[in-house]
């Protein structure tokens, strides 16, 4: 049983559905295994829980 970590920014409900789908479809296609033993769990950071380049993501 496959699970996936996905650590990322805060997306809309509508993109993390997506997301999920095509994880999903990649580890039932590359594995062939059923799409009801891959786990995703997400994990969002907030902006302000975050840098990049020695800035917060929060300050653009």
């Amino acid at each position: 049983m496959p699970i996936v970590t996905v650590q990322q920014g805060p997306r809309t409900v509508e993109q993390k559905r997506e997301l999920l789908a095509r994880i999903t479809d990649a580890f039932v296609d590359t594995l062939q295994i059923p799409a009801e033993t891959v786990s995703v769990w997400i994990h969002e950071v907030p902006t302000d829980s975050w840098g990049q380049g020695g800035k917060l993501r929060a300050d653009g």
